[in-house]
Order: structure tokens, then sequence, then C-alpha cells
């Protein structure tokens, strides 16, 4: 059995999820207005193993949210994974934070172009671009925003934690907005598995987060 565990740390949501042989078992999320990563993440752990009578020496590997997103989230995301994975001699995957939310957005809308946009301050944000198949139309990027920003991939669902201030400032343009899709470790799941089948590791030792914090305007 392939038991892999999921840490989702990138913005204000802590999430954990467990998997076996790529299938989803459970996950643990709690949404907060500051960063409560600290305090719950470890028992959040804990609690999920505890359900399901998993021991950590069970585990196969852990997954964790590779950036981009808030430093403190993801600093504490990965020092829980990298400790986890030394003291298990397991190792540790990394998963884009973007690219996790857009697959639980594409479950829920497999026909439509998705603008994966975390907020990052003022008029800023982190964004990827999907379309319909799961091809990337615009690569990872840390954008400054202007009222036309992404125009030459209309029409869009827009998904993310940016949705609040976006909504002000393109209120007249071809866009929607679902807020019902919120990042969670269970977008982990798939590429997890699929990375742990073709050995495709971190280096323990050296492994950070991509924190992106360039800005250019698009």
């Amino acid at each position: 059995m392939i038991y892999i565990l999921h840490i989702e740390t990138a913005t204000h949501i802590c999430s954990v999820a467990l998997s076996k042989n790529g299938v989803l078992v459970d996950d643990i999320d709690e949404a907060s207005d500051g960063y409560v990563h600290g305090e719950k993440l470890t028992g959040f752990i804990d609690e999920l193993l505890k359900r399901h009578h998993i021991e950590y020496k069970n585990l196969s590997a852990v997954s964790v949210s590779a950036g981009p997103g808030s430093y403190t989230g993801l600093r504490i995301g990965t020092s829980t994974a990298k400790g986890l994975c030394f003291g298990l001699n397991i190792p540790i995957i990394s998963i884009p934070s973007l690219q996790s939310l857009f697959e639980i957005a594409h479950k829920k809308l497999p026909e439509k172009s998705i603008a994966v946009l975390f907020d990052a301050r003022r008029m800023e944000v982190y964004s990827e671009i999907y379309d319909a198949s799961k091809l990337v139309l615009k690569k990872l990027s840390a954008d400054v925003l202007s009222q036309n920003s992404y125009d030459e991939y209309l029409p869009l669902t827009i998904v993310g934690d940016a949705n609040p201030k976006l909504k002000e400032i393109w209120a007249d343009r071809n866009l929607s907005f679902d807020d019902e899709v919120c990042i969670s470790a269970t977008g982990q799941v798939e590429i997890a598995y699929q990375k742990y089948l073709a050995k495709d590791f971190e280096d323990l030792a050296y492994f950070t987060p991509n924190y992106l914090k360039e800005f250019y305007t698009h």
C-alpha cells in the first residue's frame, strides 16, 4: 500500500489529506483570518492518521505545497514535511500550489478555462491559466494587475483567494468567479501519486518553496 500524507499551507487555509494508492482517504481543512498553521498543523496530521488507524511508519511519502503563497505558511508546511521525512526516512514530494488548486477547480468546472490567482498585496497576484484540456495557457508568474490583464485568454473563470479584490476592479469584464473552489491538500493527491510512481522527489536537505517574490507588469 502506498500511503501519502499531503500538507497544504500556502494560504490562510491549513489543510492535510491522506491518500492510499492515489485515492483520497480523508482530509481536514480549516480556514481562518490569520495563519493557524503553526498551532494546528501537527495536530491535524495526528488526528487524520488516528482516524484511519495509520501509523507514521506506514507512510510512503509526504507531499507539500511548494508555493507560491504565504511565506509564513509555506515555511511551516515545508519544515513540518521535512521533519517527518527525515524522521521516517521517506521522500518528500513538492506540489505547485496553484496547480493543486486548479486540479480541484477542474473537477468542478471541466469545460471551463480557469485562471488561478493567489492574492499577494495591493494589485499584485500569483497567477497561472489553464484551458479545459488542462493545457497551461499562461505559465506561473507574479503579476501587477491592470484593467486589461489576461484579455487574450477570455472568457475565464477565476478561482483563488484574490477573488474579493478582483471582483471590484474587474466588475465589467467577461469573467466569472467561483468562490466555492478553495485550496485544499486534496488537490495534491493525484499529482503526488504520479510523482511518487515516477520517483520525482525533492532533495530533503536543499528543498525550499518557490516564494516567487519578483513582480512585473503584465
